[in-house]
């Protein structure tokens, strides 16, 4: 299985574009393994304190390991990801950052450092969060392809996916990207050990993480944002459109025309698949804090799209 080594400054991108060079090709149907540090990009340590937060580099956040050449993928099609395993670092931190998350500026700069072990995470921090555990449900939050063209910052997420923060990306997940560019030029970015819906605070349970991949090319078929077929918890196997818009309430509903799209695709008429999202879908805001986009999801148990 060939290893993609992301702790190798090489190996890492700072923004989209498809003028990187391929820092390897893949198979088409290959298996491989993505080596990937933490959003900070090796920054945070694990004696790292509050003072510690002001000697980050921002401009190195989120950078990704990529891009990666897939074969036979070409303009107009699909990437498949399918994402076996993650397995994340014995450690992770959250933190409240000055400029950054839904409530910024109200509160003082703090680091959280987190414990990851036997499936849960607790705080490393002496009187903070004491007694609490929180199930490890580890994801990707960032995931994308080459633009069409131009050149795109990691943060917000756009078309072409990037950073959603989506926590249904997480094992067994299949992730539909749009191909732009000759070989989709996939990266990976931004593992979490936990999340919330919204990440208000503007970070999760940031991690590193080991993640085994296989990446499947759909011929001749598009979507307008990513697609998400995952398990979530209490609903089973489900199926997640999403929008990313400055505008929340144009993402809602791009979302939900998006789902009513994917149902099209299953023989559903549109009004159908309009009643279905109102009374069986769950409509989220799956990240609020990449600033301008905001993520939208339509999540809709897979088994109701089964006649």
């Amino acid at each position: 299985m060939k290893v993609i080594d992301g702790w190798k400054d090489e190996n890492l991108h700072s923004k989209w574009s498809g003028d990187l060079e391929p820092i390897e090709t893949i198979s088409n149907q290959e298996t491989f393994r993505v080596e990937i540090p933490d959003s900070s990009t090796k920054q945070i340590k694990e004696n790292f304190t509050d003072a510690s937060l002001k000697t980050l580099d921002s401009s190195k956040f989120d950078m990704a390991v990529g891009p990666i050449y897939i074969e036979e993928a070409e303009p107009g099609d699909l990437l498949e990801v399918k994402i076996s395993k993650i397995e994340t670092s014995n450690w992770g931190w959250s933190a409240i950052l000055k400029d950054f998350g839904l409530l910024k500026g109200k509160f003082d700069e703090k680091l959280v450092l987190w414990s990851v072990a036997n499936g849960y995470v607790r705080s490393a921090r002496k009187g903070f969060l004491e007694g609490v555990r929180i199930p490890s449900r580890p994801f990707l939050g960032v995931v994308g392809t080459a633009p069409e063209e131009g050149e795109f910052p990691m943060i917000p997420p756009q078309y072409f996916g990037g950073n959603m923060d989506n926590r249904l990306l997480g094992e067994g997940s299949r992730l539909y990207l749009p191909v732009s560019r000759e070989g989709g030029l996939l990266s990976f970015a931004d593992p979490h050990a936990s999340q919330g819906d919204g990440e208000v605070c503007g970070t999760a349970v940031e991690t590193s993480a080991s993640v085994s991949v296989s990446v499947n090319v759909v011929k001749n078929r598009k979507t307008k944002y990513p697609r998400i077929e995952s398990r979530d918890n209490g609903q089973g196997e489900v199926l997640v459109t999403q929008s990313f818009s400055p505008d929340l309430l144009r993402g809602a509903k791009e979302a939900v025309e998006e789902m009513i799209a994917l149902m099209a695709e299953r023989g559903f008429s549109g009004e159908e698949a309009y009643v279905l999202c109102s009374v069986a879908g769950n409509l989220r805001i799956s990240e609020i804090v990449d600033e301008p986009n905001y993520g939208v999801s339509m999540v809709i148990p897979a088994q109701l799209l089964t006649r």
